[in-house]
């Protein structure tokens, strides 16, 4: 399913200003329900949990930064 330039904007904005920060205190919840780690096991957790939401999402995010494709040269 191909998604419009307009809706893949919008809804990379929605995940960067809502998700994200969900995203963001359910993975330091999550990493507080254990018993502290040490330093560097927290750091490798903290980490993988950072670049592993952006893999499903690649998609949204690509050529968002792009001028819109869908409007007709002038």
């Amino acid at each position: 399913m191909a998604l419009r330039y307009k809706t893949r904007k919008r809804l990379s904005l929605l995940i960067l200003i809502v998700a994200l920060p969900l995203y963001i205190v359910a993975a330091v919840s999550l990493v507080g329900v254990f018993e502290r780690p040490s330093f560097l096991v927290e750091l490798v957790i903290y980490v993988g949990l950072g670049v592993i939401w952006a893999f499903p999402l690649k998609f949204i995010f690509k050529g968002i930064g792009q001028a819109d494709p869908d409007t007709p040269d002038s």
